[in-house]
């Protein structure tokens, strides 16, 4: 597609005409005219962090097993109002899920789109173990999209007030950082989206306290065991390799 068909297509956008009226009117196929309409979109959507200014927060969730974690002093409001809203899961140290949580952070974008993050966090160990840079969907996409990611949690996902995703997300990468752990190589790229944390609201990260490794399918363990054996020595950690905790 050239230039000139890009900038049409930008310009009949934001007249409000319909994918398919454009495509009508420019005599190109409706498909065209909607992957124009996402690349402009997450190109605006780069250009905005990279100049620091971020558009509006649409939505953030976060896992049951995140929410339990929030602490109950002051901002109460905050906190107390959450807690009331979901029904306290079990505390169980054997349920080995429960170190795994998931964060996902959502702004409007232009053109009823919708740019999102996720956060896949380690909370006992690891930190920012996974994360989805920015991608911009549609409202209807965003709650397939939101669904399929939540899936593998239990529980259903609690909407938060973006600072308290903040809180989540970085505590959890602070906590991992202490050990020697570096965020997903990916986070640089969706770490502007998460907006700047203030501190005030954190989560306590690590199991029983301390470190807890949980071999994933993706992990090197040698190097994991290593750097935790540096960081907070021999028997001042418990880990779980394969099927078996230490």
């Amino acid at each position: 597609m050239s230039g000139t068909q890009e900038q049409e297509i930008r310009d009949l956008r934001a007249l409000n005409l319909t994918p398919k009226q454009i495509a009508r009117k420019l005599g190109i196929q409706v498909s065209q005219v909607n992957a124009a309409i996402q690349n402009q979109a997450q190109q605006t959507t780069l250009d905005r962090l990279a100049s620091g200014e971020l558009d509006p927060v649409y939505q953030c969730l976060a896992s049951e097993s995140l929410i339990q974690l929030l602490p109950t002093i002051p901002p109460e409001n905050i906190i107390k109002n959450l807690l009331a809203k979901i029904i306290p899961v079990k505390n169980n140290d054997d349920d080995i899920d429960r170190g795994l949580g998931l964060v996902v952070i959502a702004r409007v974008a232009r053109y009823n789109q919708i740019t999102v993050c996720s956060y896949l966090l380690d909370i006992w160990c690891l930190g920012i173990k996974d994360t989805i840079p920015p991608r911009t969907i549609d409202k209807i996409k965003f709650k397939e999209f939101t669904e399929a990611l939540f899936e593998p949690f239990g529980g259903k996902p609690q909407e938060v007030p973006l600072e308290v995703a903040q809180g989540m997300i970085f505590s959890a990468c602070e906590y991992a950082e202490s050990l020697g752990f570096q965020p997903h190589k990916d986070f640089e790229k969706s770490r502007s989206h998460i907006g700047e944390w203030d501190g005030k609201i954190r989560i306590e990260c690590g199991r029983n306290g301390k470190p807890f490794y949980v071999s994933g399918p993706h992990d090197n363990p040698q190097k994991i065991m290593e750097t935790l054996k540096r960081s907070r020595g021999e028997g001042n950690f418990d880990f779980m390799i394969g099927s078996a905790p230490y």
